[in-house]
């Protein structure tokens, strides 16, 4: 059965969008999925479903509008995209606390790098539905705005190779 990897948008990240991981796991399986594992308390969660991967994302997205009340943005991967991500990763030899990935639901805008404005040390490569960046001297003191960015959400590559990892196992 097809495994997915689902990235929820502003979970637990500065006080906002609290959601227990354990209500996270409910509202998977009372959607059908199986196999169902959490990562950390980000919103990180690998599912099994033989449903289309739109359904899926739907599926999550409806019944976590229904607990906040608000919109909550669930960027989806199957087990192999995820590690293509990993292994599309242009600054694999940086410290991978510090280089992120930003997943999109779609590629990047073509004037993506273009539209970057605040960019110190940060360095910046495409993928494919997905933003790189290296962050030279950490996130936290990063002042760079990346307008295509604010539909996705980040994940650190120590955080992509343990998903990738999880969604690997039979």
């Amino acid at each position: 059965m097809p495994k997915y990897i689902a990235l929820l948008r502003a979970v637990n990240v500065g006080g906002t969008g609290k959601l227990p991981m354990a209500t996270l796991k409910a509202m998977c399986r009372d959607a059908g999925f199986t196999a169902v594992e959490t990562y950390i308390a980000s919103g990180n969660v690998v599912l099994e479903s033989k449903a289309a991967p739109a359904r899926v994302k739907a599926a999550l997205e409806a019944r976590l509008l229904a607990y906040a009340g608000k919109p909550v943005c669930v960027v989806l991967r199957s087990a192999a995209e995820m590690l293509a991500v990993l292994k599309a990763n242009p600054f694999s030899d940086t410290e991978p606390k510090y280089t992120y990935a930003i997943f999109l639901d779609a590629p990047p805008p073509a004037d993506t790098l273009a539209r970057v404005s605040g960019q110190l040390d940060e360095q910046i490569r495409l993928g494919e539905r997905e933003i790189f960046v290296h962050y030279g001297s950490g996130m936290g003191r990063s002042k760079l705005k990346i307008p295509a960015a604010r539909s996705g959400t980040a994940r650190n590559m120590n955080t992509v190779a343990k998903l990738a990892e999880m969604a690997a196992k039979p």
